[in-house]
């Protein structure tokens, strides 16, 4: 089973690879926010995510040229850069029909959610996205973010954060048979969700250096676990892979809140987005393990035999990645 998923772990790494240091899992939407204080002034509030000290290289920009000056105030808070500008608008309508672009979206994995929030009116929520990194904003008609939203957002967090689809591949090289996957995915999938309600309601938190480094510890764990398992030996999480999948699907699911805690909801709308978000989740799950059992059922049908290095690569491809990342992240934990 190991020897046929050299593919997805060569495609998994390399993906890994050509992300920037410290952003294998940085799937944090940035944040801007532009509020109307008075018939004429607005505060603008942007947040773009942080590791350590390195930022994810995003810059907003609005064709009526608000954001071209410097900001008020800059400061770093909570994962976050934030700048704060203030500004007196010129007209009755001062954003109607510009146009919001994000400098450097198109080569990241992060989305942007933008809100308004006129003096009087209805709030305006959207999402920008690396694939289209400009929106042009329509007050008058109104602008929002439907369920759609948020199910891609959640099939977006799981199918771009090679981080988590190395853990899922690393436990679908331990488990032997399809009751144990099923188990095993069902545990992760319990405890995801259970950590992802508590943290994107604010009741549990970990700074998000440490609970990447812990993730990226999860990843590493698993490797030599597959490469014992391939060998015929026997441990814990050989016998017991759902439990094992349960105990770090909590720190995983901490990891997916990140993508729902920074958009600003109010409780009952981040109930439904939570649900919604979580769904997408487990469908990109879903379709990643389809894949998996999907090539090993043609690589039979093909009777295929891979060598023994090649058979091993992806166990120590998924090693190397884990300890590479453990390093990234455990500097950024102890970064003064």
């Amino acid at each position: 089973m190991i020897r046929i998923l050299v593919l997805l772990a060569t495609i998994l790494g390399a993906a890994a690879t050509w992300a920037p240091p410290a952003a294998a899992h940085e799937v944090r939407p940035a944040y801007l926010e532009i509020d109307q204080v008075s018939a004429t002034g607005y505060r603008i509030i942007w947040k773009r995510p942080t590791m350590g000290d390195v930022a994810v290289h995003l810059a907003p920009h609005l064709s009526n040229g608000w954001l071209e000056g410097p900001p008020a105030d800059q400061y770093a808070a909570a994962g976050f850069l934030i700048r704060v500008w203030s500004v007196q608008a010129k007209g009755p309508r001062p954003l109607e029909g510009q146009v919001l672009s994000i400098e450097g979206l198109r080569d990241t994995i992060t989305d942007v959610f933008v809100r308004i929030q006129p003096l009087r009116g209805d709030r305006v929520d959207a999402i920008v996205r690396p694939q289209a990194p400009s929106l042009r904003l329509s007050l008058a008609r109104g602008m929002g973010m439907g369920p759609r939203s948020f199910l891609l957002l959640g099939i977006q967090h799981i199918l771009t954060g090679p981080d988590h689809l190395l853990f899922v591949l690393g436990l679908i090289l331990i488990v032997r048979d399809r009751v144990s996957l099923l188990k095993t995915a069902s545990a992760f999938t319990l405890a995801h969700s259970v950590t992802l309600a508590a943290a994107s309601f604010g009741l549990i938190a970990l700074p998000p250096e440490l609970l990447n480094t812990l993730i990226a510890l999860s990843i590493l764990f698993v490797a030599p676990e597959a490469l014992r398992a391939r060998a015929g030996g026997t441990s814990l999480t050989i016998r017991y892979p759902w439990v094992v999948a349960f105990a770090f699907g909590l720190l995983h699911g901490m990891g997916f809140a990140s993508g729902l805690t920074s958009l600003g909801l109010e409780r009952g709308a981040l109930l439904v987005a939570l649900v919604l978000f979580n769904c997408g989740v487990e469908i990109g799950q879903i379709a990643f393990i389809a894949l998996v059992l999907a090539l090993r059922r043609g690589f039979r049908l093909m009777e295929i035999r891979w060598p023994q290095p090649i058979a091993l690569a992806p166990a120590y491809a998924i090693g190397a990645f884990g300890a590479s990342w453990v390093f990234q992240y455990g500097l950024a934990v102890f970064a003064p």
